[in-house]
């Protein structure tokens, strides 16, 4: 009896998990995975830095998910993850570096305390008073743009110096190019539970109840805070290198595939592979599955093509000195700040332990929003400069530069907007009526690291029940 082959096309983070759960629930299957670059990880990305490995792609994972620590276990790479040193950030606003606002949510806040250094008092005055304005007019199940909420509930200093700040780094948006429900569900949650529970809808009212949850969320005495993120001590090439390894797959790079088609009970693909395989799981971005589901399923295709995405670019600066550098952990840069090209610093080497015992700085520069790949499209020497420049500006910090490297990444993140949900359900419904086929990634799982994990091995789950093994 022939065994059952399963195609995998792309080779991220998504295409990866899904290749090594394919071949753990089907041992005997023949698995082949196709990548359109010349390498593997897709946004993950470590590189060989002359003074160590380094991530020029996703820096870390978001470690309350038992479910990922349970996955890295599996792996025998758990051993490997590494947490921060508990600095804090900081917000460069109004020209000047200030504390990171505590409490709220993704840079929404309950009420104006401790905001007097980086909005205005008239916001400040809207914040506290919002609870007594007219409610919201909100539908449960809706969703609408983060940022044209809350400039219209606060002020749009909030915005661009608060909520675009937290969700610039997470997203590469800004907040009025996001939904609520898409990128804070949490906020939409609770703006559903007040209209059932026939409570007035307002801003301040929903994140202070959020606030009361988590502070009811007691910890057992005398424990440690939880890390809120983590990473692995060489990089996330432990853990892409670990998955390719472990799936047993086949993996073909420099493998584009343009097309797929049913033949002889089964799918062939176009520009890629050989022979029919029985299930074949797409882990590429939105706009691309779109094109390889075309012809196939011209309704799935239609709902795909309307995913937007975000480009942006990653500098690594590693300096022969720290000396003068803040002891923090990275700073934030409001939308509204004038003459600033970065939108973020991590200070690598103060933030994670193993960066920091290679000695020196390394500093890492974030650029470019949805909507503004202009910047991008700068020689890298100019994102260099441009990264010197503004991280003296911000921290005030200047030594001499070892080492730098330069990651453009084109369509990078989806824009989940608030239109968002609404096409990936309808995408989704139109793939259910086709046995065999899955597709798993960013896009239609979410951001961060644990839940493109969980949507990988979900659509692998989902694919089983219609293969014969």
């Amino acid at each position: 009896m022939m065994s059952v082959r399963f195609a995998v096309v792309g080779a991220g983070l998504a295409g990866l998990t899904a290749a090594y759960e394919l071949k753990k629930n089907h041992k005997d299957a023949e698995v082949d995975v196709f990548e359109a670059t010349d390498r593997i990880g897709g946004k993950l990305l470590t590189i060989d830095a002359e003074h160590g490995p380094t991530d020029m792609g996703a820096e870390a994972f978001i470690n309350f998910r038992k479910d990922a620590h349970a996955f890295f276990e599996e792996l025998g790479i758990e051993e490997r993850v590494v947490y921060p040193a508990g600095r804090h950030s900081r917000m460069y606003a109004g020209g000047t570096l200030v504390e990171l606002p505590r409490g709220g949510v993704m840079g929404i806040p309950a009420s104006s305390k401790g905001l007097e250094e980086v909005i205005s008092q008239e916001s400040r005055d809207r914040i506290d008073g919002e609870k007594d304005a007219d409610p919201i007019d909100w539908t449960i199940g809706e969703d609408r743009s983060l940022g044209a909420l809350v400039r219209e509930r606060y002020g749009d200093d909030v915005v661009d110096r608060l909520v675009d700040s937290m969700l610039g780094g997470v997203y590469s948006c800004n907040a009025d190019d996001l939904g609520i429900r898409a990128t804070v569900p949490q906020l939409a949650q609770e703006f559903d539970a007040m209209v059932t529970e026939g409570e007035k809808v307002t801003l301040s009212g929903a994140v202070q109840r959020i606030g009361e949850k988590r502070a009811g969320r007691t910890q057992a005495p005398n424990s440690k805070p939880m890390p809120v993120f983590g990473t692995f001590d060489e990089g996330f090439q432990v853990l892409y290198d670990r998955l390719a390894e472990a799936s047993g797959a086949s993996i073909y790079v420099d493998s584009f595939v343009t097309g797929i088609e049913k033949k002889d009970g089964g799918y062939v693909l176009k520009g890629a592979g050989e022979g029919v395989y029985d299930g074949v799981i797409f882990a590429t971005p939105g706009p691309t599955v779109g094109m390889q589901l075309k012809e196939l399923s011209p309704a799935a295709a239609e709902q795909a093509s309307k995913q937007k995405l975000a480009s942006c670019a990653v500098v690594s600066l590693k300096f022969a000195s720290d000396e003068g550098l803040p002891d923090i952990s990275g700073a934030l840069v409001a939308s509204d700040e004038k003459d600033m090209h970065a939108k973020a610093f991590t200070v690598s080497s103060k933030k994670w332990g193993h960066y920091e015992k290679r000695g020196g700085a390394l500093v890492r520069v974030s650029f470019g929003k949805f909507g503004q790949d202009e910047i991008l499209h700068e020689d890298p020497e100019k994102l260099i400069e441009w990264a010197q420049e503004d991280l003296k500006k911000v921290t005030g910090f200047s030594a001499e530069l070892e080492e730098a490297y330069v990651q453009v990444w084109w369509g990078a993140l989806p824009r989940y907007d608030a239109e968002h949900l609404d096409y990936v359900a309808a995408f989704r419904d139109a793939i259910a009526e086709l046995d065999g086929i899955e597709v798993c990634g960013a896009w239609v799982d979410g951001v961060g690291i644990p839940a493109i994990i969980s949507g990988a091995k979900a659509a692998v789950q989902r694919l089983a029940p219609q293969v014969e093994a």
